[in-house]
């Protein structure tokens, strides 16, 4: 397979500096570092991918051959494939010579799973949407309060990134213990407790962040919200949380829906719901009316003599579903509205009506008593 250009593996142009570079390929093995994605095989491709980029951009030397003739100027360096340094280097070796640009954040070596990676926490926040943006899905752009990246000291914590290898664990995070049991010698290994198992300790305390590396400051968050989610829905967006500490991985953000209840229509799953009242008149002689829909409104036909709990279908006229194809219904229960004050005039042309046959209720004639309308609406 090919190679990709390692300026556009690394996102940066020829012109770009070196602490350019350094800044680019950090953010991308943050990004697909191997102990963030245990369950994506090719994040660890896409972050040897970006290691070699940077083991050859990152000298003056290789760069300036790279920039001569390609890859196949790089000879051993660059046809190994996506890993292929010159050598071999494996994952390890990834760690060892590139552990430094992280400030303490990733192991080396054989210390590579012993130092701890740290974890930004996880931010919970509630996002309110209104039937339209339910049915249609939608986009969020909102403010938060969070911990970001220190920007002076990369979020490594150390000014000029000046830290060295903890002298109690030698810069494996991990300290070893010899016990003498009735069994024999036993070995243990703990996190060194100066280190906090991340194998570094800070020199210089950047100024800005005090040697934390993250800094609490207003962050502006896209979120794009899918179709068909229902309150209380809890949707995660991944590396939206709190930065990690000393250059560890962020943490995800956690969105709350919260439904704004519409004006006319009642949501139930991927149906809706209108209640529509029709007078006594437009009930019998039928009419047409216009109802709401989601985002408009639509025409329906009464038919004459149509009777109170009737309820007319309009297929998919409802919301979709998040996990599944298609919308739902809008449903409408027709209520014929009895009137509660007439004049003489009116009352009068209802008394000659009284006793005509078609005014006689008759449920065992065209009109169905309220089980078998539900019985016939579900079958």
């Amino acid at each position: 397979m090919a190679k990709r250009d390692f300026y556009e593996v690394l996102g940066v142009s020829k012109g770009a500096t070196e602490s350019e570079i350094k800044k680019s390929y950090r953010k991308l093995a943050l990004k697909f570092h191997p102990d963030k994605n245990p369950d994506d095989p090719s994040a660890e491709e896409k972050f040897k991918e970006a290691a070699e980029a940077y083991d050859v951009l990152s000298s003056s030397e290789k760069k300036q051959r790279y920039d001569q003739f390609g890859h196949a100027g790089m000879g051993g360096a660059a046809g190994g494939g996506a890993g292929g340094f010159s050598g071999g280097m494996n994952m390890d070796d990834i760690f060892n010579q590139f552990g430094d640009i992280f400030g303490g954040g990733f192991g080396g070596g054989g210390g590579r799973r012993g130092r701890r990676v740290n974890r930004g926490s996880n931010l919970r926040v509630k996002v309110k949407l209104n039937l339209e943006d339910v049915a249609n899905g939608v986009q969020k752009k909102i403010k938060v309060n969070k911990f970001i990246s220190c920007d002076p000291c990369e979020g490594s914590g150390a000014e000029n990134g000046s830290y060295s290898d903890c002298g109690t664990c030698g810069g494996t995070g991990q300290v070893t213990r010899i016990q003498n049991t009735i069994l024999g010698q036993m070995q243990t290994a703990s996190t060194c407790p100066t280190c906090g198992g991340e194998g570094r300790s800070i020199n210089n305390k950047c100024k800005s962040c005090y040697g934390d590396g993250i800094l609490r400051k207003d962050e502006v968050v896209t979120i794009d919200i899918p179709a068909g989610v229902e309150e209380g829905m809890q949707l995660s967006v991944s590396g939206k949380g709190n930065a990690g500490p000393r250059g560890g991985v962020p943490g995800d953000m956690l969105v709350v829906i919260e439904e704004i209840p519409h004006e006319d229509l009642v949501r139930d799953g991927q149906n809706l719901y209108y209640d529509l009242y029709l007078n006594f008149a437009d009930a019998t002689l039928g009419t047409t009316v216009e109802i709401p829909t989601v985002s408009s409104k639509a025409k329906i036909k009464i038919s004459e003599g149509t009777q109170s709990g009737k309820i007319l279908r309009l297929k998919g006229k409802g919301v979709p579903g998040i996990n599944s194809y298609g919308n739902g219904d809008l449903l409408v229960n027709i209520n014929v509205w009895t009137p509660q004050e007439l004049t003489k005039e009116e009352k009068s042309a209802l008394e000659s009506f009284r006793e005509s046959e078609n005014f006689k209720p008759s449920p065992t004639g065209k009109e169905k008593s309220f089980f078998n309308r539900v019985k016939e609406f579900f079958n």
